[in-house]
């Protein structure tokens, strides 16, 4: 079985040319046509995106029949936070607060679904995540993560996928995910002996890789890339990334 995932940091869909532009990002979904995809700062009710349900827009527009929202930020009016559209049935979801004190508001959405087709039966563990600036703020909000009950209530032999933007500008986060917890990045690229990540930011010239996709149990990754469609550079600060996995 084939899962497409994309994990995409959509600045509100305020783009680089400061012009609230939903459309854009619906472009690039249509495109990839992704089973699974994974959004952060996305708005509801806030005025600077047209007091939308941005979440339920994008699901609409796109086709998409099951999404689960999960807001962080409280704004003066209205709020945003991570959300991910799903073709398959979401059969769980909860939002785990990563808010570090003193720094702003941060989270994680936790969802379960249940792949349909040549894996009927078997959920998918997705954590879908926005952290935080500061190294050592990110490195708190991991432990946090591993430590709820969502991740802690998980088999290594579950099937689980963490994504979305780390903000992780030298991959420091690689070593507690790969070496400690045995998940695969699959947004690195092993060429030659060298690990180089996918970078994703900023969207005209990206320089760090910001977004990425981590998997653990028996998923495997066949390609994964960038965004490569024009309106990509200008429609949020972040590139899309995209991953083709193999479920065995």
């Amino acid at each position: 079985m084939q899962i497409r995932v994309l994990t995409y940091n959509i600045h509100r869909a305020i783009g680089l040319d400061r012009r609230f532009r939903p459309e854009r990002i619906v472009q690039v979904l249509e495109h990839y046509q992704a089973d699974l995809v994974l959004l952060q700062e996305v708005d509801v009710g806030a005025p600077r995106s047209g007091e939308l349900d941005l979440a339920g827009e994008l699901a609409e527009a796109t086709g998409y029949p099951y999404r689960a929202v999960g807001h962080n930020v409280t704004l003066r009016k209205g709020r945003y936070g991570n959300a991910t559209l799903s073709r398959f049935p979401i059969r769980r979801e909860r939002n785990i607060d990563l808010t570090i004190e003193g720094k702003k508001r941060r989270g994680c959405q936790h969802t379960t679904v249940e792949l349909v087709g040549g894996a009927s039966g078997r959920r998918l563990e997705i954590f879908n995540l926005h952290l935080g600036l500061a190294a050592w703020e990110r490195e708190q909000q991991v432990g946090r993560l591993v430590h709820s009950s969502e991740f802690t209530d998980l088999t290594w032999g579950d099937l689980c996928l963490v994504a979305g933007d780390f903000n992780d500008w030298r991959s420091r986060l690689r070593i507690a995910f790969c070496e400690v917890l045995d998940f695969v990045c699959v947004t690195d690229r092993d060429s030659t002996g060298a690990v180089r990540s996918l970078n994703t930011y900023p969207s005209p010239s990206p320089q760090g890789s910001l977004d990425k996709i981590f998997v653990r149990g028996p998923l495997r990754a066949e390609s994964v890339q960038t965004c490569r469609l024009r309106v990509s550079r200008v429609a949020s600060d972040h590139l899309p990334v995209i991953a083709d996995l193999t479920l065995s």
